[in-house]
């Protein structure tokens, strides 16, 4: 008698568990360290009119965020700051294609202490350090290496460029003064910089525009609750966020 009540106690539990179980998703976000706040802002605001959804966020570099993806790490969308590692993971056939859209756009800018007298791409060749992403990894400095080429300063700089992981790393090195300044986005020098300004910002002319495409991933296409948050991101609310965050959306 014990043991069958035990029992039933137990086969009780799983019945009050699995309703919960099955209400439980979660959502996989790979997106560039520039859409941090959007993102988070967008989550939380989903998350509250949705309960059982949870989110886990990588937030980083667009190229090293691709290649994780390539090597298996759990991901449902995929928002890069440039078209290069979104065709990566077309090529590699982790994108769902069809999902493929432009969130947002950006502008390069280049940030530094305050009080710094420069306000060209020419004058740089006077200074000692300047911070940029790792162009291998990082869309920020891949645009500012090619604004530099055309504004014929690359050999200048070649011994003054400081890498970073991704572009918040080179808004910290600018915040903390360990360089003259750093090659960011305008939302990011002015939502996040903690001292650093901007001091000035790179003609249109000298690189390609910041576009922000984004994608579900062939795993992510499968998952209705993340298909659902893809919805929100075209949405007239994500374009109000973006907007309020300093970024452009036309």
């Amino acid at each position: 008698m014990k043991h069958a009540v035990i029992i039933s106690l137990a086969a009780l539990a799983v019945v009050l568990y699995l309703p919960s179980a099955l209400l439980a998703a979660e959502i996989n976000l790979s997106v560039a360290a520039s859409l941090k706040e959007v993102m988070n802002e967008l989550s939380d605001s989903y998350a509250k009119t949705h309960p059982g959804v949870t989110f886990k966020k990588n937030y980083g570099g667009s190229g090293a965020l691709a290649k994780q993806i390539d090597n298996g790490a759990p991901a449902d969308i995929f928002i890069s700051a440039n078209t290069e590692w979104m065709d990566y993971l077309k090529t590699k056939k982790l994108a769902d294609e069809k999902s493929i859209a432009t969130l947002t756009y950006n502008v390069l800018v280049f940030a530094g202490r305050p009080g710094l007298k420069v306000s060209s791409l020419q004058e740089l060749v006077k200074l000692e350090k300047i911070a940029i992403g790792s162009p291998k990894s990082v869309p920020a400095g891949e645009y500012a290496v090619e604004a530099f080429k055309k504004a014929g300063i690359d050999k200048q700089l070649g011994k003054k460029l400081v890498m970073a992981r991704d572009v918040r790393e080179c808004l910290m090195y600018a915040d903390r003064g360990e360089v003259d300044g750093a090659f960011v986005y305008k939302t990011d020098a002015q939502q996040v910089a903690k001292t650093a300004k901007i001091l000035f910002t790179v003609p249109q002319e000298y690189y390609p525009r910041v576009t922000y495409p984004m994608a579900l991933t062939v795993s992510g296409a499968a998952n209705k609750d993340a298909a659902a948050f893809y919805g929100l991101l075209r949405s007239a609310e994500a374009q109000a966020v973006l907007k309020k965050h300093g970024f452009i959306v036309k």
